[in-house]
Parts: C-alpha cells; sequence; structure tokens
C-alpha cells in the first residue's frame, strides 16, 4: 500500500502548476491564448515521449530543481479520442506509474484530466508538436498554469528548446521558471504496488 507522503508527492509532481503563497491566476484563462497549430492526428503522439523541460511557477519545483528525476510517459488512444497516460518516474529511488485518461473538452486536442478532490479538474492542450521529434503541451488547474516540452529522445535541439522558451514567455513563463531534466535513469515499467490509478478517481 502506498505511503501518503508518496501519494502526495506524486500528485504535485504530476499537476505541477503554481505553489502555495503564490498569487491567484488571473480571471482570463492564459490557455486562451495557446493555438494549436496543423493537423496533428492523435494516433501520431501515441508511444514513448520523455519529458525535457517545464515552465511553472511550482514552489515544489523551484525549491528541488537540483534533484529532478528523469521522467517518461507512455501514450495511447484507446478509443480515438482519449489519450491514455501512463507517466514513469522516480520517487526515493522506486519506480513508480501514474496512470491518468484525457478526455476530450470542445476544441481539437484539448482535454481536461479529473484531479483529486472534490470537482477537481485540470485541463489540457497540446499546443505544438511535431511528433516525430517534440511536443509542447500546457497545463491549467485552479492554481496556475505549466508548460512541458517532451521530445521522442530525451534530448532535443537548441533551436526546439529556444522554441518551447519562447512558446513559455508567450504565456507568462519566463526562462526563470523553466526548469529541464535529466537525460538518464528513465523507468520503464512499475511493479503492482507502485502505481497510481487516477483513472479510477
Amino acid at each position: 500500500m502506498a505511503a501518503p507522503r508518496a501519494l502526495l508527492l506524486l500528485s504535485l509532481l504530476l499537476a505541477a502548476p503554481q505553489g502555495r503563497g503564490q498569487r491567484p491566476p488571473p480571471p482570463h484563462n492564459p490557455l486562451e491564448k495557446v493555438v494549436t497549430e496543423g493537423n496533428l492526428s492523435l494516433g501520431e503522439l501515441v508511444g514513448r515521449w520523455f519529458l525535457v523541460g517545464v515552465a511553472s511557477r511550482c514552489s515544489y519545483l523551484a525549491e528541488n530543481s537540483h534533484r529532478l528525476e528523469a521522467t517518461a510517459m507512455t501514450v495511447a488512444v484507446p478509443d480515438g479520442q482519449s489519450l491514455a497516460i501512463s507517466t514513469f518516474r522516480k520517487l526515493d529511488g522506486q519506480c513508480w506509474e501514474i496512470r491518468q485518461r484525457y478526455v476530450p473538452e470542445g476544441a481539437h486536442r484539448r482535454f481536461s484530466v479529473r484531479g483529486r478532490g472534490y470537482n477537481s479538474k485540470m485541463e489540457v492542450v497540446v499546443g505544438e508538436a511535431d511528433p516525430r521529434s517534440y511536443a509542447i503541451i500546457y497545463y491549467q488547474d485552479s492554481q496556475g498554469l505549466s508548460a512541458k516540452l517532451y521530445g521522442r529522445s530525451s534530448q532535443l535541439s537548441n533551436a526546439i528548446v529556444d522554441k518551447f522558451e519562447q512558446r513559455a514567455r508567450a504565456v507568462g513563463l519566463s526562462e526563470d521558471v523553466t526548469h529541464y531534466f535529466p537525460t538518464y535513469g528513465f523507468c520503464d515499467s512499475a511493479d503492482d504496488f507502485h502505481i497510481l490509478d487516477e483513472t479510477e478517481l
């Protein structure tokens, strides 16, 4: 049975938006600024992705940027509309798998994810992607906004990283709140005792 402390830390790391003690988000939704470019099909997102960078005002990231763990996710499209996400990362040296379901929400490439807690929900937008190389995904919940850069490999070109930082600045996230993840030490799986299944919430 997973320890409450571990479950809490995993939930914080997944959401990774603005932490406690920060100013509340503005009344408008920053995701309205995000443009979904191209005719990307959901099937092109299927497979393994590596988390390269995160732009977020999350206080946990700021305080633990020197301890970030290599993180990867696999994407499936079980019904042609929603995304089944499995995220793999280490916590205290142990590999964990976190399962989530991104449910379509209105416009193309916009999703919602049920969170922990009453009436908790996170909005997700797949903003810009080259399915052979990288994807920039935005996350918004009641505490704030974050942008994540994923790659088909753990290291991306400077041009792609620069593009990610430009897109993050466009939604108010500067280089000061941008963090990059290790390129080695990824988990491929987790045992049955270290799976956090948020699709059952």
